[in-house]
């Protein structure tokens, strides 16, 4: 053990929850030590931490608050443990329970759906304080999910009377006429994200009714040409493939007592060169209006496996290098040749 090493302890009053926070055999506790690189050893319901300053104060905190969260009944995963590092690193004034206790939707599997980022956060209120609401970062932070979950929360609730869910097919193009079946079954492959979410919420029967009965509608975003969508729950996803004549079309669509979600990932375009990102557009023009809420995600609230913010750093930083080898060194730098 190192001299200079922080020492300090916790105990917890409660058997039984201290239990479940320490986890089966000790498991959060090993998870807390690999993640933080500290010591930690439990004896009963006291834990031991020695390591540096600031990484035992971050463990104390980290502790404590997941100790607060199991009293008030929440069940403490491995992820939560990442993710609660994760906001307490950034910033060790946050309150988790502001973040992990607000419930959005409890799926037909008992699962708790709720924010487990700043962003997420941020989003979620957005969505219920905002007719139309912008969710704009990389894949894997959770902006179709959670518009997913809200939408069916609504619906559950009766503010609204239908769900929307549509995005472009624009991989499709003309080759659509060379794909199977009619032209529903045509553009289903790139709806299948969507009905994916659908299912995490609800039992594929329930979903297959609503479905069935039109309360909940998967369509690309051409079908949505001429229509008023009043008393809906529309979720335009993968937005950074519209067109600027599709995205202006979408937004015009929104009628009374009706919520629109667009999300998109903007370094993701798949358009051909020539056309204009919908999305990218909207971000710009729209800007300016308040009752429009833009909420911004950046890797930090990956929220998937945690190889993919891994991946999405490693990605950012090729494309960095790439960049910087494109335009060769500063001004007044000689590039040294090789004897």
């Amino acid at each position: 053990m190192e001299t200079n090493a922080h020492q300090t302890k916790i105990t917890f009053t409660d058997v039984e929850l201290s239990r479940q926070l320490f986890g089966e055999h000790d498991r959060h506790l090993q998870h807390i030590a690999r993640s933080l690189d500290l010591q930690v050893k439990a004896r009963g319901n006291t834990v031991h931490l020695c390591g540096d300053e600031i990484t035992v104060h971050l463990a104390r905190n980290l502790l404590t608050q997941l100790y607060g969260l199991i009293k008030e009944r929440y069940p403490v995963y491995d992820t939560d443990i990442d993710y609660a590092i994760r906001l307490l690193s950034a910033d060790d004034r946050t309150l988790l329970k502001e973040i992990f206790l607000d419930t959005v939707y409890i799926t037909a599997k008992k699962m708790a759906i709720t924010p487990k980022s700043r962003a997420q956060k941020e989003y979620i209120d957005a969505m219920r304080r905002h007719d139309i609401v912008f969710g704009i970062g990389p894949a894997g932070t959770g902006k179709t999910y959670l518009a997913m979950a809200m939408a069916v929360a609504a619906l559950t609730k009766g503010t609204v009377t239908r769900i929307i869910l549509t995005r472009p097919a624009v991989e499709a193009g003309e080759a659509l006429g060379f794909l199977p079946g009619d032209l529903a079954e045509k553009v289903d492959p790139y709806l299948r994200p969507l009905y994916d979410a659908l299912h995490d919420m609800m039992r594929f029967e329930k979903a297959a009714a609503l479905m069935q009965q039109g309360v909940i509608e998967v369509a690309p975003i051409a079908f949505m040409r001429g229509r008023t969508l009043n008393d809906s729950f529309i979720i335009l996803d993968e937005a950074q493939n519209t067109t600027s004549e599709q995205m202006k079309m979408f937004l015009t669509r929104i009628g009374f007592n009706s919520k629109a979600v667009i999300t998109g990932d903007i370094t993701q375009v798949d358009l051909p060169p020539q056309k204009t990102s919908g999305l990218i557009e909207a971000k710009q023009i729209l800007a300016h209006i308040q009752e429009i809420k833009m909420v911004f995600f950046t890797q930090r609230d990956v929220v998937r496996h945690r190889l993919v913010q891994d991946i999405i750093l490693a990605y950012e930083a090729a494309t960095e290098k790439k960049l910087a080898a494109a335009n060769g060194p500063p001004p007044g730098i000689v590039p040294t040749v090789p004897a």
